[in-house]
């Protein structure tokens, strides 16, 4: 069984038992989290997809921990007048370990 959930304007196949990293929560490591926005729920061949959400489905999660992801580097150049520009970026993310799809 999984289900297509959206969190944070992006969207993500969960499976019950999986660690899925989203954008920032703001709820503390340890809780537990109902993730309401089921786009698609599917259990073998049975799957409910919603217009444009599932009614009645929701996701439960457990916010694991929060923290940064790898540092991106955006180098800008414009050639023959010296100027050059260098910036780093860190995302923050929770993540969620999946404990039950709820149809």
């Amino acid at each position: 069984m999984y289900a297509i959930i959206k969190s944070g304007g992006r969207q993500y196949k969960v499976a019950q038992g999986q660690v899925v990293w989203v954008d920032l929560l703001k709820d503390e490591p340890g809780s537990e989290v109902v993730l309401n926005e089921v786009l698609l729920v599917a259990n073998g061949e049975d799957v409910k997809c919603g217009k444009p959400l599932v009614s009645g489905a929701n996701v439960k999660a457990e916010v694991v921990k929060h923290g940064k992801n790898k540092k991106i580097l955006v180098f800008k150049k414009k050639r023959r007048t010296g100027y050059q520009k260098s910036q780093g970026h860190r995302q923050d993310y929770t993540a969620l370990k999946i404990l039950s799809i709820e149809a």
